[in-house]
């Protein structure tokens, strides 16, 4: 079956009258930047790891970046000192003894109980090896979450060369693991639903991403990934209370109102490395009230056209494409390295393009997206939270074709004399 490509039926289904499609091989065009910005991130990787800002420094100590958090709580854990964790003295003392020296700036942690396993897990190597295998081994989720979305090989260049991994990478953060789940349980939604839950249980980890999802699943009565994904966050609760106690439960709640004092009220982080609307208000002067105030307004809205769109017979990947750009805009939370979620959206409108071609300006815009990804190194301000906006756009942009092809919402479609042919999940789509 070489040169074909198998997409599901919602791709098959979408509207083949709408304007002009632009004449480029989708494919070929998607392995051709891929492979452009995978090199180009290699060299900038080189460059800063032979410098001493990457990995390590000139001297061989480790790097401290935001991975030093992580480690340092898994360290703390396998000494049996969980709750610690979450005390900034003394997890600060195990950062200082991961890297070797002392450091300036902090990286404090507020994340959930359940996510000390993984922290643990990744302190079981020293510093500097765990640091590697960690962006390894969530970067391979991540890889296979969007290739599995794409439904083609040129997936995996994609994943490798989309432009907010390189935050990522740089960072040390969890946007390949967060990517990964949020791609993972929209990928398997409509074959493995249960499976898609646990995947969404798990996001629990990061649950300013995850607020949408409870929303779409009862609108759209998705209730097995709803159970599915609610049982496996309260399992994950349970173990990490059985394992460490309820000592780090009542300490990240302590910890909780500190972080939301620190980058949302004082903006300790800098209003420019917040990339949502949050951000971009307080950094334009705005005060807390009127940003929260913007921030809740853009988050009703795309609560509401998220529960229009999934209760609408508009294809399945538009839905999952709009949810996905939906949880970076509705959080006023999200930084660069978290950006790498955009992927999920991007994958979705890229297997849509396999099958039927970009639309006219859409590869324009798509590269506009990612040239401003990239240009956060040399400008930290709220570009990605533009480049957001852009991808939310054409999204809009696909799903007022589809709606216009005759799409209504559940319950009131058009007659099924009037829809186009299904297809097979199995049957290939020649290449254009």
């Amino acid at each position: 079956m070489a040169g074909r490509r198998f997409l599901d039926p919602d791709v098959t289904a979408l509207d083949t009258t709408a304007p002009p499609l632009a004449p480029t091989d989708p494919r070929r065009l998607i392995a051709v930047v891929g492979i452009a910005i995978l090199l180009a991130e290699l060299v900038f990787l080189a460059g800063a790891y032979f410098q001493g800002f990457f990995i390590a420094d000139k001297s061989g100590h480790g790097i401290a970046n935001d991975f030093v958090n992580v480690w340092a709580a898994g360290r703390l854990v396998l000494d049996g000192h969980a709750a610690q964790t979450y005390d900034w003295t003394i997890h600060r003392q195990m950062q200082e003894a991961a890297v070797g020296h002392a450091f300036s700036g902090a990286y404090r942690w507020h994340y959930p109980p359940p996510f000390l396993f993984a922290a643990a897990l990744a302190a079981m190597l020293p510093y500097v090896p765990a640091g590697l295998a960690w962006l390894t081994a969530t970067g391979a989720l991540y890889a296979a979450a969007i290739r599995g979305i794409v439904g083609d090989r040129a997936g995996w260049l994609f994943a490798l060369g989309f432009p907010g991994a390189l935050w990522n990478v740089t960072a040390g953060q969890n946007g390949f693991l967060t990517t990964a789940l949020i791609g993972g349980a929209l990928g398997l939604l409509q074959r493995q639903p249960v499976l898609a839950g646990c995947c969404l249980g798990l996001l629990t980890y990061k649950p300013q991403f995850g607020v949408l999802f409870p929303l779409v699943l009862i609108a759209s009565g998705r209730w097995r990934a709803f159970f599915a994904a609610a049982a496996t966050a309260v399992a994950m609760a349970a173990l990490s209370w059985l394992a460490f106690g309820s000592a780090p439960w009542l300490a990240m709640a302590q910890s909780l109102s500190t972080a939301n004092q620190l980058v949302l009220a004082d903006g300790g982080m800098g209003w420019g490395k917040l990339q949502s609307l949050f951000g971009l208000v307080r950094a334009l002067g705005g005060g807390e009230t009127l940003a929260w105030l913007a921030q809740g307004g853009l988050a009703v809205a795309i609560a509401a056209a998220l529960v229009w769109l999934w209760r609408s017979d508009v294809p399945f990947c538009l839905k999952a494409a709009g949810l996905a750009v939906g949880t970076v805009l509705v959080t006023p939370y999200v930084f660069a390295y978290d950006l790498v979620v955009l992927a999920v959206a991007v994958a979705f409108l890229l297997r849509i393009a396999l099958g039927h071609g970009f639309k006219q300006l859409e590869g324009y815009a798509l590269a506009a997206s990612g040239a401003l990804l990239l240009s956060y190194i040399v400008a930290t301000t709220q570009v990605g939270f533009i480049a957001s906006l852009i991808v939310a756009v054409l999204i809009g942009w696909r799903v007022r074709d589809a709606a216009r092809a005759g799409m209504t919402p559940a319950g009131n479609s058009r007659p099924n004399s009037a829809r186009p042919p299904s297809r097979s999940a199995d049957t290939p789509v020649e290449p254009r």
